[in-house]
């Protein structure tokens, strides 16, 4: 019970925690909550602290279940396992250990050692799925990438006009806003630029934060009054071009506010795996593809994907159009990309249908 609100407290830091996970912390003395915490943002206070300040410094003899093996070593904040001894708590019941290989371990050890009595893995599979993001990016370096696309049953995407607003219906759409709330980058191709002009921003009630946008554009053609192009907006821009390009576009771009990137090429257009690499470097934790369907069908067969979230909606054109994936695919089914642990989820008339890219 108390494992299940503190992941539910860890929630709130959804969007905002990047680099660092998303961590809930709750204080039980008597068996009663005397704190909640969480982890709200980057550079603030981690879940344990802010549940800690929330006791009110009566935590004496209390137990600490935290969804994350509190830190012990000095980041932009103090260790945690240092605020848990000056609290002076009895017993300390973690989720998950610390999925960063050169720290894992170590704050649950220097309790130990210190006559705190830990317990770990209660809920541990639910700590693990929600923190996927953070621990792919610290395990290996580089962002967790989700392909989105909304369809038609028929498997497009666009008419062969290029329109496409709107397949799906709207609460569809405002869990694609949640989507984007929720990871650092949203990507796409020039080409969708050019169709749609979009600003790929979250738009909820209430707010969110907007992702950094990136712009897939091999020879920089992008207009200089696109609507991602906005020096005022909060969210930044990145251009990602080939080696071979307009310096006037460039420093035209640069005097808006857009970082350009320039990426290798394979077959003509930007390495998705190259580019992967150098995002994670950027510490972007994470990745939603959103267009287009070269866009996706080129990270698909780079082997970059980590999630599929494909939406449908209940029509039909019946005819040519844009399909969701387009570009050289493999000879025989036998060769096909496999997606395992499937979830159906229904968004009004619309079903989204989600699972794990089976490396």
């Amino acid at each position: 019970m108390y494992m299940k609100m503190a992941l539910e407290l860890a929630e709130k830091g959804r969007g905002y925690t990047s680099p660092n996970p998303l961590v809930g912390a709750v204080i039980v003395k008597d068996e009663t909550v005397i704190g909640r915490g969480c982890h709200r943002a980057a550079g603030q206070a981690h879940a344990e602290v802010d549940a800690i300040t929330d006791a009110g410094g009566n935590c004496k003899g209390a137990t600490l279940y935290v969804t994350l093996e509190p830190c012990n070593h000095y980041g932009r904040t103090p260790p945690c396992t240092r605020a848990i001894l000056d609290a002076d708590m009895a017993r300390v019941v973690v989720a998950m250990d610390d999925p960063n290989p050169g720290v894992a371990g170590g704050g649950s050890a220097f309790l130990e050692s210190r006559g705190i009595t830990v317990s770990t893995g209660i809920l541990r599979e639910e700590a693990r799925r929600q923190n996927t993001f953070f621990i792919k990016h610290v395990q290996t370096g580089l962002p967790y990438v989700i392909v989105k696309s909304a369809a038609t049953l028929d498997g497009k995407i666009a008419t062969d006009t290029g329109d496409s607003k709107w397949i799906t219906g709207e609460a569809a759409r405002v869990h694609v806003h949640s989507l984007r709330h929720a990871v650092d980058g949203i990507l796409v191709g020039v080409d969708t630029i050019h169709a749609d002009n979009p600003r790929l921003t979250t738009r909820l009630t209430g707010g969110g934060k907007h992702p950094t946008r990136i712009i897939l554009d091999t020879k920089l053609s992008i207009p200089e009054t696109a609507g991602v192009i906005d020096e005022h907006h909060a969210a930044g821009t990145i251009v990602v071009a080939g080696g071979s390009h307009d310096e006037g576009k460039k420093a035209a771009l640069l005097e808006k506010g857009v970082r350009i990137l320039t990426a290798p090429l394979r077959d003509g257009r930007i390495d998705p795996q190259k580019l992967i690499e150098i995002l994670g470097k950027m510490n972007i934790t994470s990745v939603l593809v959103e267009g287009g369907s070269r866009v996706a069908s080129s990270m698909l067969r780079a082997g970059v994907v980590d999630r599929i979230c494909f939406f449908y909606a209940p029509k039909l054109l019946a005819g040519d159009g844009i399909s969701m994936c387009r570009g050289p695919g493999p000879e025989t089914i036998s060769e096909a990309i496999r997606v395992a642990n499937i979830e159906i989820k229904r968004f009004g008339d619309d079903i989204l249908i989600e699972g794990d890219v089976i490396p």
